[in-house]
């Protein structure tokens, strides 16, 4: 589904690599962990993919479904199926949430050649996701994440997830700031959307997410590579014993 192949990136203000040749495969129907110290290019992976501007590739490629997504707007790459959970989602003052998620479902349908929901059906719709998450009526009136708590927001942005539906979902420390209630909340919302047609992508610094997210696959990177991949046990062994090991190893 998302296959990546030597992708080299560096910011556009200043001469400096963070990427440096990450090769990556996520396959439909699971879910992959990145786990890393600080400073080894997770969350720049995570925007570059999800084309956020700053960044410039200088190498490499990446596709969703066969699709060139360096090639792609934001918008496109959404409407095919790309979704980013932010590590802080930001405030949008004035819009109200239930606005925000039928104008951005809309528009993907749309550009994806698929009829527009009807409010009928969008109430419908977002009021079962809203249950699962433990989102309230009032939240779902607020403007979009002000007002809220940290996990307010984490939560909120899975509704996001739960209501759009996407193939391919990047999680970008999605744990952080989170107690263990809110974590297990956010976690049971993902849970919930694993499916044989939909990918993940989780990018986390502690195992404790992962003891309730369960991936198939954990990555470790560091200073712009991935240096290791194995099962659920690497985590646990970086949970143990830190990432100098394997730095030294690669």
């Amino acid at each position: 589904m998302l296959e990546i192949k030597n992708l080299q990136v560096k910011l556009e203000e200043e001469d400096k690599q963070i990427l440096k040749g990450v090769d990556l495969t996520v396959e439909a129907g699971k879910v992959h962990a990145i786990m890393g110290p600080n400073g080894s290019g997770k969350s720049t992976l995570s925007y570059v993919l999800s084309g956020r501007d700053g960044y410039e590739v200088t190498g490499g490629s990446a596709t969703l479904d066969g699709e060139d997504l360096l090639e792609m707007e934001a918008e496109e790459r959404a409407a095919a199926g790309l979704f980013l959970a932010f590590q802080y989602p930001v405030e949008i003052p004035g819009v109200g949430n239930m606005t925000f998620l039928r104008t951005a479902l809309n528009s993907q349908r749309k550009a994806r050649g698929e009829p527009e929901m009807s409010a009928a059906e969008f109430l419908k719709h977002i009021r079962e996701k809203a249950a699962q998450l433990q989102i309230t009526q009032d939240m779902l009136k607020r403007p979009v994440n002000v007002g809220f708590s940290g996990g307010e927001k984490k939560r909120n942005e899975i509704l996001q997830m739960a209501v759009l539906e996407p193939k391919m979902c990047i999680l970008d420390e999605t744990d952080s700031g989170l107690d263990v209630d809110a974590m297990k909340l956010v976690a049971d919302g993902v849970n919930a959307l694993r499916d044989a047609g939909r990918g993940f992508l989780v990018i986390t610094h502690y195992q404790r997410l992962l003891d309730h997210i369960k991936p198939d696959v954990v990555h470790i990177m560091s200073d712009g590579r991935i240096i290791k991949t194995g099962g659920p046990e690497l985590a646990l062994e970086v949970e143990k014993n830190g990432y100098a090991d394997l730095k030294e190893g690669a």
